[in-house]
């Protein structure tokens, strides 16, 4: 019998600002993961607002900051999904994450780029930066639905 989609909000590099947009592009995700440069407790709590955070220290975040760990492994659906920001290998890439992480799909932020691939059965995903932009880059967050125990992502612009 076919599951229910299981919607997962997805977020990265907010550096202190939640845009509006944000709310909309969430809304009616079950938890959102926030792969670091968080930027502040009050953008956990604007989040909050939308559904359950958990969040992953970057590397502009301040150590001891409230709310972040260093990574965040959990499993939905039968699926492992691992958070961290990126920045631990270096400049991230799917293949130097792939070489430390053997999970089902793999969130991370840093880089400020968009990007979803897939490796072999893993699927990586940069849900882009949600907050001031830089490097002209768009603003963006991504929704992870999984059905089925099958990941599928969609990035949403937020500008």
């Amino acid at each position: 019998m076919p599951t229910s989609p299981r919607l997962i909000g997805l977020i990265s590099d907010t550096h202190g600002l939640v845009r509006p947009a944000v709310h909309e592009a969430l809304k009616g995700v079950e938890i959102i993961l926030h792969a670091g440069d968080v930027g502040g407790p009050e953008i956990l709590d604007e989040l909050k607002l939308i559904a359950p955070v958990r969040a992953v220290f970057g590397n502009t975040d301040p150590p001891g900051m409230p709310g972040l760990t260093s990574t965040i492994e959990i499993e939905i659906d039968g699926l492992r999904i691992h958070v961290s920001h990126g920045n631990e290998v270096g400049s991230p890439t799917p293949e130097r994450l792939a070489a430390r992480y053997d999970s089902d799909v793999v969130i991370y932020g840093h880089s400020h780029r968009q990007q979803v691939t897939r490796l072999g059965e893993q699927l990586f995903v940069n849900p882009g930066a949600a907050g001031p932009r830089r490097f002209n880059l768009p603003a963006s967050v991504g929704v992870l639905r999984i059905e089925d125990g099958k990941p599928e992502v969609s990035i949403v612009d937020i500008a």
